[in-house]
């Protein structure tokens, strides 16, 4: 139930999801209980349809229950807490609560540095989300140190083609153009377009 609806979330199909969520959820909790780890990741995956909904205020409540869940249990994986940290700090961002969003975007790559390595592809992933929130508030210098850290990550782990590098790269270049450093900017941005 919780992976069919996780693939109609994906398809944008939320009206679909929902549903098979509750269920999902609901069978966790009554099975395994409201404190197991696989109830929290269900209500976590609840949580990205409501953000996805534009539903805000409920995806926090969601993923801040899931994060209660995961700090709590003896079994819970260190990558599943990590991705909620980093749903809750989209979350936090979507509603403009940037001090959060940071808070939660540093401890979700902290803990994907500390169990997947400084150069896993999920840390770059954390690194793009932390910078492109010093991106949104106009902190370009701030940003520009995380991309380049993102960008050689991807670059390593998954080529130099991939287009995860190349989203990196075109958010870097973002970073330039915005400071009028079109010089810089320029073959990165060719570097996108030949990519794509």
């Amino acid at each position: 139930l919780n992976n069919l609806a996780m693939l109609y979330l994906h398809q944008g199909l939320y009206a679909k999801a929902e549903p098979l969520l509750q269920s999902s959820l609901a069978i966790k909790e009554k099975a395994l209980g409201p404190k197991s780890p696989k109830t929290a990741n269900t209500l976590s995956n609840l949580g990205t349809l409501r953000y996805y909904q534009g539903l805000y205020s409920k995806a926090e409540a969601l993923h801040q229950r899931s994060i209660a869940v995961y700090e709590k249990a003896i079994d819970s994986d260190p990558k599943s807490l990590a991705f909620s940290y980093n749903n809750l700090a989209l979350t936090y961002e979507k509603q403009g609560l940037f001090s959060k969003a940071e808070t939660f975007h540093q401890r979700s790559l902290a803990i994907r540095e500390n169990a997947l390595g400084p150069e896993h592809p999920s840390t770059a992933t954390s690194l793009n989300n932390l910078a492109a929130l010093m991106f949104a508030q106009g902190f370009y210098t701030k940003a520009e140190p995380l991309y380049q850290r993102a960008l050689a990550i991807t670059e390593q782990a998954l080529g130099p083609e991939h287009p995860d590098t190349a989203t990196t790269l075109s958010n870097l270049a973002l970073v330039y153009f915005n400071q009028q450093l079109f010089a810089k900017a320029e073959p990165l941005d060719q570097r996108v377009l030949a990519i794509r």
